[in-house]
């Protein structure tokens, strides 16, 4: 029974219970975070880019030498036995954290809203949070937690959102910490045989919303910190509506409903007769605790978890969230691209409709460019409108995109380019009417 409760309340403290520090409201995990990066300082640039770099040349190695220690069905051969796509993005990652870093070749791939935006911004946030995240997740994981709330909540979760009860503690974990929490709590479930490819994927792209933190950055940033409350009400009314609609359309609703590996599902949401979803989910909760016999197992599991999300996302978030923003500051491609949303925002009558339109796409690339853009906009119905957007639109390639596709979650770029897309088409008719009705 401690064996459940204990590290379980340790889980929801560091993990799940808003506190107050330096006048933010933020998770204990995220301080220790913050602490870890203020005392490596500018150091985490160059620690990161030695990790991208021992990850490329273990791939390499990996994939021409084949070494003993990396064959087999292992963590290590997991990690480094990729395929020929993803080793030579992990060569490219090395090239511009290496360029970025000593700031030499084009301008335009280490200037200071591109790569230097990944490598001294996001990054460092990356490797303080993935290690104390991957560390702790199992505290979460292992002991019990889930298995109780997975027969309390899933009578909850799976006429809503077609999610086992589970789930729930993924959406919270990334609703009061980080989207990349989400990510990662989401990624190991799936790889333990818990969560569907469907699951993983609806998990992974509907509930890693940004911290309320950086929601108040984000709405400050437009010139409307006074509006926080509605803000943060009308994007919270928004996300839920899409998180209702999501799983049910393309390509949230094709995905496979089959486990990792094609694994069996170790687990079954019927309460058995004679007993209550509480009592069930205490006995299951029970069981997983008493598996739990060694601190060194604990430790090595959080080590796995910190070396996969280092190793495996760093490199896909420095290439892809570069040459992501590469495109957004440098090139018209996603004013062209925003064009086709002038129309719709001009029927939800919003002013300025051509420049909000290129600031509502461009959070693709990364998810502060559209309250850089929306900055310069005259109307405060239109700056409220793209920063609510901005937050609900969820899958950003500079940080929680990346990270997805770093991690097992089944979900490609073109899908999550698609999920991207429908998640603005039903968040802005939301946001918009609450913003004309009840705001402005």
């Amino acid at each position: 029974m401690f064996k459940f409760i204990i590290p379980s309340l340790i889980g929801i403290l560091l993990f799940m219970t808003p506190v107050k520090f330096n006048d933010e409201i933020t998770i204990p995990i995220a301080i220790l975070s913050n602490l870890l990066g203020d005392f490596l300082g500018d150091s985490i640039p160059f620690i990161m880019t030695i990790i991208i770099a021992i990850t490329a040349l273990a791939t390499v190695m990996t994939k021409i030498i084949k070494p003993a220690f990396t064959q087999g069905e292992n963590f290590l051969n997991t990690l480094l036995n990729v395929s020929l796509f993803w080793t030579i993005v992990r060569i490219i990652a090395v090239i511009l954290a290496t360029m970025t870093l000593f700031q030499f070749g084009p301008e335009v791939i280490w200037g200071e809203t591109t790569g230097s935006v990944i490598l001294f911004e996001l990054l460092p946030v990356l490797l303080t949070i993935f290690l104390f995240a991957g560390l702790f997740l199992p505290l979460l994981l292992n002991f019990g937690l889930l298995e109780l709330c997975g027969a309390l909540l899933t009578k909850v979760m799976r006429p809503l959102f077609k999610l086992p009860g589970r789930s729930s503690i993924d959406a919270l974990a990334s609703w009061l910490g980080d989207g990349t929490i989400g990510v990662l709590l989401s990624s190991k479930q799936y790889e333990d045989g818990f969560y569907t490819k469907r699951e993983t994927a609806v998990v992974a792209t509907t509930f890693s919303i940004v911290s309320i933190t950086f929601c108040l950055v984000v709405i400050s940033h437009v010139g409307l910190g006074n509006m926080f409350i509605p803000f943060y009400l009308t994007i919270t009314v928004a996300g839920f509506v899409a998180a209702i609609i999501m799983p049910r359309i393309p390509p949230l609703s094709r995905k496979a409903d089959t486990y990792y590996n094609d694994a069996e599902n170790p687990e079954q949401e019927l309460i058995p007769s004679g007993y209550s979803p509480l009592s069930w989910g205490y006995r299951l909760a029970l069981k997983r605790a008493s598996g739990n016999k060694s601190a060194r197992k604990f430790f090595g599991e959080g080590g796995r978890n910190v070396l996969d999300m280092w190793m495996g996302v760093a490199p896909i978030v420095m290439t892809f969230g570069t040459i992501a923003l590469i495109l957004a500051e440098k090139t018209e491609l996603f004013v062209y691209l925003g064009m086709p949303f002038i129309p719709l925002l001009e029927l939800l009558q919003i002013p300025f409709a051509k420049e909000a339109s290129a600031a509502i796409i461009v959070g693709f690339a990364d998810m502060f460019l559209p309250a850089l853009l929306a900055s310069e906009i005259p109307s405060e119905l239109t700056r409220f409108v793209i920063a609510a957007v901005s937050v609900t639109q969820l899958v950003y390639l500079s940080e929680v995109g990346g990270v997805i596709l770093g991690s097992k979650v089944p979900v490609s770029l073109w899908e999550m380019f698609i999920i991207y897309i429908l998640r603005t088409l039903i968040t802005l008719p939301v946001i918009a009417l609450i913003a004309h009705v009840f705001i402005f």
